[in-house]
């Protein structure tokens, strides 16, 4: 196949014949490919620019770079993976977190570089050793408590930064999403989160007009009157520019709270790899270290330039599956549209004016979702929590990650939270795991026989495969957007 850069038109090119699929290397017409991909973009939109925005980073950055990333993942898997590459939500927290001691947008992108060097050479070895290296280090019972925790770890960022800037319209935003993400179906339930931030928007816009400015906290700062919804930015950005740029800055402090969501990417990118090859029929296990390290280099180049860190999106698998088109044609044309979405600045203003309010209805739900996927982990991976092997770790690590406790190791630096509440999950497994008696160290399901496993019959699809982190929409495209 080449680069995977070569596609044969599928039957008449309108439509897929009863019961076919389109295959990866196959295509539509281009104007019908055109369209999927755009389908594509809505699909990924609301998470891909939600989540440089919780982190302070610049979304028309983010939209074009996601672009970037997914052609250099769909060059490097050869066009045998069809996937979109957004922007990962597990690093919010982590965002959230080296904000807090000090650090500002050239230190969070530079952890996150990192990481995607880490991601980079553990594909490279899952490539060359199989993927029951991952297996032996992360079983789910390690891989869901560092899912849990990552998500539960914002919490205090919705209640202490977004919510207070206006609690009636986070309520709201809330109550409408939450109703999106249930009640509707299809391709609507998959942009329940865009669907939530344009309600957000409209009700804040009137309540500006009903009730006038609102006596709040602006930003987690003091209580100040301001309106709910300012679009002064709008007017006074152009329609065509490169985003603002930034270079990374490397600390070890923040590169350490960063490392951790390591182990979310690798089951989130198994479970991906594991989902498409279901639904294509193509078996992908050989692709699976390749997809990996492609996620990370991806990542490397986006936060080498100052845009966040990238995940594959279940949001696009859901819309494969509604569609029952798998080609890489689609993608490709999918990349073009954000590259050229991220290079209308006015675009970006529009973005950057969400409210604080509608940020805060949306982030009730996205980052339990996000903490819920763990237990979500467990449960396809048959978790036995009654055992104290798995209990007694992931316990300590879970509250020590939520709660934010810290272990101060010299007068200059300490680890914390997620970075702290992973290394107690993970090295207190293995350790206790070597310690204890042979009836509480029965073998546990591996990745592949638990949270890599799609049953049909079941909503399982790519959230039990620890890949939700960034979207919590399954096989059947019935969840909202990530990731």
């Amino acid at each position: 196949m080449g680069l995977g850069l070569r596609w044969t038109l599928h039957g008449d090119g309108r439509t897929p014949a009863p019961g076919a699929v389109v295959r990866p290397d196959e295509r539509l017409s281009w104007p019908r490919t055109a369209g999927l991909g755009a389908q594509h973009v809505v699909a990924m939109f609301g998470a891909t620019f939600v989540a440089p925005v919780l982190m302070g980073l610049d979304p028309n950055l983010a939209i074009m770079m996601s672009g970037v990333a997914t052609m250099v993942f769909l060059l490097m898997t050869r066009g045998r993976v069809p996937s979109y590459l957004g922007s990962s939500l597990s690093f919010v927290g982590v965002a959230a977190a080296i904000r807090a001691s000090g650090g500002d947008s050239g230190t969070i992108t530079g952890a996150l570089l990192v990481v995607g060097v880490v991601l980079l050479l553990a594909g490279l070895v899952v490539q060359r050793f199989g993927a029951r290296i991952i297996h032996a280090v992360m079983p789910p019972v390690v891989t869901g408590a560092v899912v849990m925790l990552i998500g539960f770890n914002l919490a205090p960022v919705t209640a202490s930064t977004y919510w207070p800037q206006d609690q009636w319209t986070a309520l709201l935003t809330m109550l409408f999403t939450g109703l999106a993400v249930v009640a509707l179906r299809g391709f609507w339930s998959r942009v329940a989160i865009f669907l939530g931030l344009v309600f957000g928007y409209v009700v804040s816009w009137i309540m500006d007009l009903v009730f006038g400015k609102i006596h709040s906290p602006a930003g987690g700062g003091e209580a100040v009157d301001h309106w709910r919804l300012d679009l002064s930015g709008v007017s006074e950005a152009d329609w065509i520019g490169l985003p603002s740029l930034h270079a990374p800055e490397f600390q070890w402090s923040a590169i350490l709270v960063a490392l951790p969501v390591v182990i979310a990417l690798i089951a989130e990118n198994a479970g991906h790899v594991k989902a498409v090859g279901e639904m294509t029929g193509d078996p992908l296990d050989d692709k699976l270290g390749t997809a990996i390290g492609a996620d990370g280099a991806a990542t490397v180049l986006s936060t080498a330039v100052g845009g966040p860190a990238t995940t594959t999106y279940s949001e696009n698998i859901g819309v494969m599956a509604a569609t029952r088109v798998y080609s890489t044609a689609a993608y490709w044309a999918a990349a073009c549209f954000a590259v050229l979405f991220g290079l209308c600045p006015k675009f970006g203003a529009v973005i950057a004016a969400i409210p604080g309010g509608v940020l805060g209805g949306i982030t009730v739900i996205l980052y339990g979702m996000i903490g819920l996927l763990g237990a979500q982990i467990w449960l396809a991976g048959r978790v036995d929590l009654r055992n104290p092997l798995n209990l007694v770790p992931v316990s300590a690590g879970v509250i020590i990650g939520v709660g934010g406790v810290s272990l101060e190791i010299t007068d200059s630096f300490e680890l914390n939270g997620i970075a702290l509440g992973t290394i107690v999950v993970l090295t207190g497994y293995h350790v206790l795991r070597a310690l204890a008696p042979a009836h509480m160290r029965a073998q546990e399901p591996l990745l592949d026989e638990g949270t890599s496993s799609y049953d049909t019959d079941t909503d399982t699809g790519a959230e039990t495969a620890g890949g939700g982190t960034d979207g919590a929409g399954g096989t059947d495209g019935t969840g909202p957007g990530k990731r």
